[in-house]
């Protein structure tokens, strides 16, 4: 086989590797854009063929059209959410949760995404009381957390009369740790709760004036 010369392999090899950054630059920049539009089409698609198919079969074939499925699924939800305004929706909510709550393998699954959803909805501040800057003793780390449970007390779990409940996102990924911790182990930090999740599991990666400031670099 006949070599390259190297006086032309080297422009080569540099031309490959700045058409591979463009590449990868380009990629990274439609990445998130498609996986946002590939989810939003399957929830599309899951309410279509959920709510579509049921009203095929209730409704003659000249009154069905494609695209019901979804409108009726978005009002349904819609109806869902007013309802909940009630007394008696909620209670009755409180009470499918209870009948789900005692067979043995659905009760796993039901609160694992139940206490997820809350997580990442509207309550999830509610249901982490402060953002706090964690120093574990001799350990030269910070890490940020959310206080759970300011009295462990009242759960039977306390050593210490100033111990509460910090929960620990891991990056990337949907789980963390709970630690109990003495208060003096936490400083407040004067962060929102959606700031400092998006920073935390996306290993500050993203991080607010991120967007308006280069992605968070400086020039």
């Amino acid at each position: 086989m006949t070599e390259i010369p190297s006086a032309v392999a080297a422009p080569l090899r540099q031309q490959f590797a700045r058409l591979t950054r463009v590449f990868l630059t380009g990629l990274l920049a439609i990445l998130p854009i498609l996986v946002t539009i590939a989810v939003i089409l399957w929830l599309v698609q899951l309410a279509e063929s959920l709510f579509g198919g049921m009203l095929d079969v209730l409704l003659p074939d000249p009154l069905y059209l494609p695209g019901m499925g979804l409108v009726v699924g978005v009002v349904l939800v819609f109806l869902v959410g007013l309802s909940l305004q009630g007394v008696f929706m909620n209670q009755l909510l409180h009470w499918f949760e209870t009948v789900l709550n005692r067979i043995p393998l659905v009760k796993t699954v039901y609160g694992a995404v139940r206490d997820l959803t809350g997580m990442l909805g509207s309550n999830g501040e509610r249901r982490f009381s402060q953002v706090v800057m964690v120093r574990l003793p001799d350990m030269p780390m910070r890490l940020v957390g959310f206080v759970t449970i300011e009295d462990l007390q009242s759960v039977g779990l306390a050593c210490d009369d100033d111990e509460v409940a910090v929960y620990l996102p891991m990056s990337y990924q949907i789980g963390g740790y709970t630690l109990l911790l003495p208060r003096r182990c936490l400083t407040p930090l004067d962060m929102g709760f959606e700031d400092a999740m998006r920073f935390v599991i996306t290993a500050g990666l993203s991080r607010p004036g991120a967007e308006e400031g280069g992605n968070g670099r400086r020039g």
